[in-house]
């Protein structure tokens, strides 16, 4: 953890008064110091995401005397950012128990507490995903009936809203079949409440989609989210491969954060690699430079969607409070896309939702079975939860 620049300690008053905070205002807290990028960074996205949210208001952590230098130059934020001064930095090379112990003061600490007070809904950070994952743990505590919180992740897919959910993305590498059965209840619950699906499908990923492969472990999780699927509103369409994680026959893929991590991270190098391919291609000669030339408006159409910051942010899913994690590198745009997921969740209600389907579904000693048999189902079929 790091020291930052000491700039005077914002005390419990707002240093910008929020115009117009009332009950129907969405306020995010936001780590301002966590990326790879900066606070100027973190700030340009805030700013595109708040010409875009005009209910929106943030918190912003960090060190008060570079944040107000920053702010200074967005005059559009004016009157609608708290900024709360941390003197201290998680880095990327911390390790979470290091941080666990001693993280109090910190720009990471203070945007979790900001949601475990209640004053905001949602905490954003770009910063160590195995620290922000323990700080959230200790602050803001799992939802009674929650074994092992994970990490849900959009997936660039065939599918209208352009994504798959993929979680446990790395949480936690361990999941029995009773984590992978919440996974796909929250998974489906995410579902329906940030991509507005009414009744998601949901997938198990395994080496193949025969009945027959994979452990046994697997098994059992496929009966038990199989069993849950009528009361849980969701399809269940059995196993699926690697190859369908960008396909259109499913919208939640679940499985547990070791093989998640790998295959996000796969993706990602996968999509790189391409991008490389296709610029050296086209700069191999005159003829492929003047062929790009033509090509244009298809290239920045491919582009644009196949832009990872477009997915930008991973979801804590389990918690008593929502938790957006936004890739370390994010820009100006990825902190934006992280900031809209987080917007869109907050709207929806989704931690009061999400609670009442753990609390009424999955609580503690409750078996499977038991909970397929008696989970009350949503006062309206298909709308969100």
């Amino acid at each position: 953890m790091s020291q930052a620049s000491q700039g005077p300690i914002a005390s419990g008053t707002p240093k910008t008064a929020m115009g117009s905070n009332g009950p129907d205002r969405i306020v995010l807290s936001v780590d301002a110091m966590g990326g790879d990028r900066g606070p100027a960074a973190v700030v340009a996205g805030l700013a595109i995401c708040a010409a875009e949210k005009p209910d929106a208001d943030f918190i912003l952590h960090g060190d008060e005397v570079e944040l107000t230098k920053i702010l200074a130059r967005q005059p559009e934020l004016s009157g609608r950012v708290i900024v709360r001064h941390a003197a201290r930095v998680v880095t990327m090379e911390d390790k979470p128990s290091q941080v666990m112990r001693h993280g109090q003061g910190t720009s990471m600490w203070g945007a979790i507490d900001s949601v475990r007070s209640g004053e905001a809904k949602v905490a954003v950070s770009c910063g160590n995903t195995g620290a922000l994952m323990a700080v959230s743990m200790i602050r803001l505590r799992k939802l009674p009936g929650v074994n092992r919180p994970a990490i849900a992740c959009l997936w660039p897919s065939r599918n209208p809203g352009g994504f798959n959910l993929m979680l446990d993305a790395g949480a936690d590498i361990k999941a029995d079949a009773a984590d992978l059965l919440q996974y796909a209840m929250m998974g489906a619950s995410y579902a329906r409440n940030g991509m507005g699906l009414a009744r998601p499908r949901v997938g198990l990923l395994n080496v193949g989609t025969e009945e027959h492969k994979g452990s046994a472990e697997l098994k059992s999780a496929s009966d038990q989210i199989a069993a849950a699927a009528a009361r849980g509103d969701y399809e269940y369409i059995g196993y699926v491969e690697g190859v369908d994680l960008p396909s259109n026959r499913v919208d939640v893929i679940v499985t547990d954060g070791f093989t998640g991590n790998v295959a996000l991270k796969t993706g990602e190098g996968t999509a790189r690699l391409i991008g490389d391919f296709l610029r050296e291609a086209f700069n191999a000669t005159i003829l492929s430079k003047f062929a790009a030339l033509l090509a244009t408006n298809a290239l920045n159409r491919l582009r644009k969607r196949m832009d990872p910051r477009r997915s930008n942010g991973g979801v804590f899913l389990g918690l008593n409070g929502i938790v957006v994690k936004s890739h370390g590198s994010s820009d100006a745009t990825g902190v934006a896309a992280a900031l809209d997921m987080a917007y869109k969740l907050a709207k929806s209600g989704f931690r009061e939702r999400l609670a009442a389907r753990v609390a009424s579904t999955l609580s503690t000693g409750q078996s499977a079975a038991e909970g397929a048999a008696t989970m009350p189902r949503d006062a309206g079929a298909g709308q969100p939860e």
